[in-house]
């Protein structure tokens, strides 16, 4: 399967999951709303049969809001980065209408627990209704970017940030995983692999990407630093994540008490 190709060592897990998680449960009634590129428009399927949503494309969720559900290839070139296992609890920030969240909990099994969070209520409320037959998924209606958050072992965000919020990085036990899109002023970037090995962060990059933005975690000057250093080409030397304000000579990117350096630092 197409969404699985780019999954590394979870390929065979991810082919499962997307084969058994029905796609156009979570899109609601079609015909459906994709969307071409690199235009922007919204063209309709032909019809309402679930063969046309079995595409590497992106569909629309909320059309006015220009909220989606993104390609599946993406997803799995994320999700096979984020690497999450039997027993695991993820937290997944911006869980739309929760197919992705559905994909989560078949990896991770009825031994481990999704918490999806989604901060527009209509598709919470969607979200929670389409999420029922998975038992190990719970929805709440609420940011992801405030307030203390659950221990986990990763965290699967699914909006663009200019910077990883203060408690995703507190969130994660050790060894978890954060992946999440480092996008700028123009909701380009680099999705990135942030690991925490104790009191330290590892970080690489792991491919292109555009996100709507995260309510919460964006800030117009850091903002304007990750283009500045998604089209210099820096943003592909990462290689840890440093929690102060003192970046060194080895600084990738510099943001507001954090920086990502070409150094793996204490990691």
């Amino acid at each position: 399967m197409m969404a699985a190709a780019a999954g590394g060592e979870l390929r065979d897990d991810l082919e499962r999951a997307f084969e058994f998680v029905p796609r156009e449960h979570f899109l609601g009634p079609g015909p459906w709303h994709a969307v071409s590129l690199p235009s922007g428009l919204y063209v309709q399927t032909p019809t309402d049969d679930p063969i046309h949503v079995y595409q590497n494309v992106v569909f629309a969720l909320n059309r006015e809001k220009r909220i989606h559900n993104g390609e599946p290839q993406l997803h799995g070139q994320l999700l096979g980065a984020l690497h999450p296992v039997r027993g695991n609890t993820v937290l997944h920030i911006g869980c739309g209408t929760g197919y992705y969240s559905a994909v989560l909990a078949q990896l991770i099994g009825l031994s481990g627990k999704v918490i999806a969070y989604e901060i527009e209520p209509e598709l919470a409320r969607r979200a929670a209704d389409n999420l029922k037959p998975w038992e190990n998924v719970e929805v709440r209606v609420a940011s992801g970017t405030e307030g203390e958050l659950p221990r986990c072992d990763a965290i699967y965000v699914n909006a663009g940030a200019t910077h990883p919020a203060v408690n995703w990085l507190d969130a994660l036990n050790d060894k978890g995983r954060l992946v999440f899109p480092l996008t700028g002023v123009d909701r380009f970037g680099v999705s990135m692999l942030v690991t925490r090995l104790k009191n330290a962060f590892s970080a690489k990059p792991v491919g292109y990407c555009g996100f709507i933005d995260c309510v919460g975690a964006t800030d117009s000057d850091e903002g304007v630093a990750v283009t500045a250093a998604f089209r210099s080409g820096e943003l592909w030397k990462v290689q840890s994540l440093i929690r102060n304000d003192q970046p060194d000579k080895a600084a990738v990117l510099i943001g507001k008490g954090w920086w990502l350096s070409s150094s793996p630092g204490n990691s």
